[in-house]
């Protein structure tokens, strides 16, 4: 977009969606030092703030007022987003673009790849808008309220787009999650058997009290579940090269099983775990 171009002011809202992903407090937000030299070389007057988000958006905000134009967001976004800024973390530039992408949508605006703010397709007037049009699929899986713990083991993949190997990382999450309930060290079914089994009595890991036919039940459906999930996704990927045709999946594929891996996390959150013999 032209610097020269008057472009009128924005919400609250939205400078504040913007603030909150540039100076996120986790990565990939920028750090105090670099908000203070980018306000600087713009010309944006800094403002005392409890945090760095609230800091970044009332500068913005204040700077818009004095402007009446959002030209000055404009040209903050496109210095933070300076690709030569970005050279030694290529997920970082990856992370911020998409984020400010879901904010500026709002505007019908968005990041390039050139690191500018561009027009997008659409201006979005919902959150199933800024989820399409930012074409995030964290984007919609944090909209879903998926678990954390299905999203810390492939941040990356995400990041980078690459369902086969998310799907092969979150599943194998659930494996790492249950050896660290368990102190157990095997892998998919027979760590399944290990943890929920009841050859010695009582399962290691419990997802009820275990005392009905009903809970017995219960817990046995779940157990089963869990088979079923590393033998259809955790090995068919651990052993195909993502290039071989014939196990593909499709984006809606992958929000359902991550909604159903959510499940699983939900149910360990409250499971029992044996510590003595």
């Amino acid at each position: 977009m032209s610097s020269k171009t008057f472009h009128p002011p924005w919400s609250s809202d939205v400078i504040k969606a913007i603030a909150d992903v540039l100076a996120s407090t986790d990565w990939p937000g920028l750090s105090n030092t670099e908000i203070t030299q980018l306000m600087e070389m713009l010309g944006i007057v800094d403002v005392e703030a409890p945090n760095k988000r609230t800091r970044l958006w009332g500068a913005l905000l204040n700077q818009q007022h004095r402007d009446r134009a959002s030209n000055c967001v404009i040209r903050f976004i496109a210095e933070a987003m300076a690709p030569g800024r970005h050279l030694q973390d290529q997920r970082r530039f990856d992370a911020l673009r998409d984020g400010l992408s879901e904010a500026l949508s709002l505007v019908g605006l968005r990041v390039n790849d050139q690191g500018k703010v561009a027009r997008a397709a659409a201006t979005a007037t919902t959150l199933d808008e800024v989820a399409r049009l930012a074409g995030r699929l964290r984007t919609e899986l944090v909209r879903r309220g998926v678990h954390p713990e299905v999203l810390r083991y492939c941040e990356e993949e995400l990041l980078r787009k690459s369902l086969f190997h998310a799907v092969f990382e979150a599943t194998k999450g659930v494996s790492e999650r249950l050896r660290q309930m368990s102190g157990f060290t095997s892998d998919g079914a027979g760590l399944v058997d290990q943890c929920f089994g009841a050859g010695a009595g009582t399962p290691v890991v419990r997802i009820n009290a275990y005392r009905t036919p009903s809970e017995v039940s219960e817990h046995s459906g779940f157990a089963n579940l869990l088979r079923g999930i590393f033998g259809t996704f955790r090995n068919p990927p651990a052993h195909t090269p993502r290039a071989t045709a014939g196990w593909i999946l499709t984006e809606p594929d992958v929000l359902d099983l991550f909604s159903m891996l959510s499940l699983v996390h939900r149910r360990l959150d409250v499971s029992n775990v044996r510590t003595g013999p």
